[in-house]
């Protein structure tokens, strides 16, 4: 989350009058992230998280707040997207789209142990079968495609030993998503973003995900591993820690059992998931978008995390 269109009270005078909220009372940017505008809203009837989408489109994002609507309907722990009196839950703000969506309680557990990690994985796994019914559907945005589009963007900036490794690595991805494996791994929604800072705890108990804005149909074993990528390493080499690994991992698996070919895939589904986010990180990172509050990543994080997965032990599934 960032903020590259700014909100002030007097913006929302008049458009909070659509909503059962009451007046807007406070409003305050979010620094973390590089996608939309977000903002901590606060109104006579509680407490909100306003987002104005800056590349999302009105087309694009009935997708992603009819699936957050859908997962909470289902128990799943999500925002719930607020309907204006006539039932809309996608809106306008100065000419962008806009939605305001329920805010979680708690804090994000940014030094997770192995009982927040098995709490991530069973959330994760109930999260997937309950998309399995959503009726929409919109395709991984930031998956093959969009990697293959964005590989020549970013490759002048590396030096030859990153270029070597980015080519080999694209090379890699390509036959292994066109292998029969990868064809038979299971599919539907999946969040694809659920990274320590898209979740809140309180104490340990999981309160809620959030920011489903990369979301879209793909394998679920993508989300696990992007997922296993982030929750489940040491940040300074990117190594997996077993014992969080397996937490997660063995909790998901009680929820939504693995497959064997998910198995069968599981190294390359890791390799794949360091990847989109190393691709990411560094279009961002050397090509950024100007933004009153914004935080670039280092990418080169998922650098190692990526040439880690590609030469270091992988946990089994289950």
């Amino acid at each position: 989350m960032a903020v590259f269109t700014p909100v002030s009270l007097d913006d929302l005078t008049a458009w909070m009058t659509q909503f059962p909220l009451g007046k807007a009372l406070a409003i305050k940017g979010i620094s973390t992230g590089i996608e939309n505008s977000n903002f901590f809203l606060t109104t006579e009837t509680g407490e909100y998280v306003l987002t104005v989408f800056e590349k999302l489109t009105f087309e694009q994002l009935p997708f992603y707040l009819n699936l957050m609507r859908h997962l909470a309907q289902h128990d799943v722990l999500v925002p719930a997207p607020v309907a204006n009196h006539d039932g809309a839950i996608l809106h306008s703000l100065h000419g962008k789209p806009a939605s305001i969506v329920t805010r979680l309680q708690g804090a994000c557990q940014l030094a997770p142990q192995p009982a927040h990690c098995a709490a991530v994985g069973a959330m994760l796994a109930k999260m997937h079968l309950a998309g399995q019914d959503f009726a929409m559907a919109q395709p991984n945005l930031r998956s093959l495609d969009w990697w293959n589009a964005t590989t020549p963007t970013v490759l002048p900036y590396l030096s030859d030993a990153g270029q070597h490794l980015l080519r080999a690595e694209m090379h890699f991805q390509e036959a292994f998503f066109g292998s029969a494996t990868y064809r038979h791994l299971q599919r539907g929604p999946v969040h694809a973003d659920l990274f320590r800072d898209n979740v809140m705890f309180e104490g340990e108990r999981l309160t809620g995900f959030f920011d489903f804005y990369f979301a879209g149909c793909d394998t679920w074993l993508f989300d696990v591993a992007v997922t296993v990528n982030d929750w489940c390493i040491d940040l300074a080499t990117g190594v997996l820690d077993t014992a969080r690994v397996r937490a997660l991992l063995d909790a998901y698996h009680a929820v939504r059992p693995f497959t064997g070919d998910e198995q069968v895939a599981w190294q390359g589904m890791l390799r794949a998931g360091a990847l989109r986010f190393w691709l990411s990180r560094l279009y961002d990172y050397y090509l950024p978008r100007d933004a009153h509050m914004l935080t670039p990543h280092d990418p080169t994080h998922f650098e190692r995390i990526l040439r880690e997965r590609i030469s270091g032990d992988i946990p089994t599934l289950f």
